[in-house]
């Protein structure tokens, strides 16, 4: 446990809740509600592309460094959202299948998707206030 949590300061992780049986942490604070990893093609199609609400989809991998800066940014403004907009992550060495569907050639990749359809993309890292500009565009505020 000592090692674990001295990992995550290195490598600047948010702290998560328990460690599921495949390495994996998933979140349990109600912010995170709004953000979910995408297990299998079925469960991005129900949850993604048949989704009500906008979602974002943030295409990373585990040994991606700016994916792990990436990641929490997106996570946290999301959260900030209360709702409004969802957050799929797909791992694209466990879903390479959706990585090349979605032209996924670069980590990370972040799409924004509305009624199943790609409505818009950008590749790399964004500070904040771009990330913002994103999410606002992609809901329309």
């Amino acid at each position: 446990m000592a090692q674990r949590l001295a990992l995550q300061r290195l490598l600047s992780l948010p702290a998560r809740g328990p460690v599921a049986s495949h390495g994996r942490a998933f979140g349990t604070s109600a912010g995170r509600r709004s953000t979910f990893n995408v297990q299998d093609g079925s469960d991005f199609q129900d949850r993604v592309v048949n989704s009500p609400k906008p979602v974002v989809v943030d295409f990373h991998a585990q040994w991606c460094g700016p994916c792990k800066i990436l990641g929490p940014r997106l996570e946290k403004l999301v959260a900030k959202l209360e709702g409004k907009v969802l957050m799929a992550k797909v791992d694209i060495d466990d879903h390479t299948d959706l990585a090349i569907e979605y032209e996924v050639s670069a980590v990370p990749t972040v799409l924004a998707m509305k009624n199943g359809d790609v409505v818009d993309k950008f590749v790399g890292i964004k500070d904040e206030d771009q990330l913002e500009a994103f999410l606002k565009k992609l809901i329309g505020a």
